[in-house]
């Protein structure tokens, strides 16, 4: 039968684990941890788990937010990683306008 304590289990997932959940890299998981975007327990110094349900919680979050500026007929909400999550550290190259070249005319 139902076992009242496993229950109220939590799930704690490794990150290699939990990149197979999300289907995205392992790097990709570290690096979400390291800019808080998923929250992450350390076990000890070098020992991450990450809990399923509030990995689970803010993704969901994050997603109600961005589906807010979504199209109105776009009502599909993903549980899956957005491009602004996996690529948010890359920088955009500054781009210069042909009239700042340096070269008077």
């Amino acid at each position: 039968m139902n076992d009242p304590s496993t229950d109220k289990r939590t799930d704690y997932l490794t990150a290699k684990q939990l990149a197979d959940h999300l289907q995205v890299s392992e790097t990709t998981i570290h690096r979400l941890r390291r800019t808080g975007r998923i929250p992450a327990v350390y076990v000890t110094e070098r020992l991450v788990r990450f809990n399923l349900k509030e990995v689970r919680r803010v993704l969901a979050k994050s997603n109600d937010r961005i589906g807010a500026h979504a199209d109105a007929h776009d009502g599909y909400v993903s549980t899956q990683l957005g491009f602004d999550d996996l690529f948010e550290g890359f920088a955009e190259p500054e781009s210069s306008s042909p009239t700042d070249s340096g070269v008077d005319g």
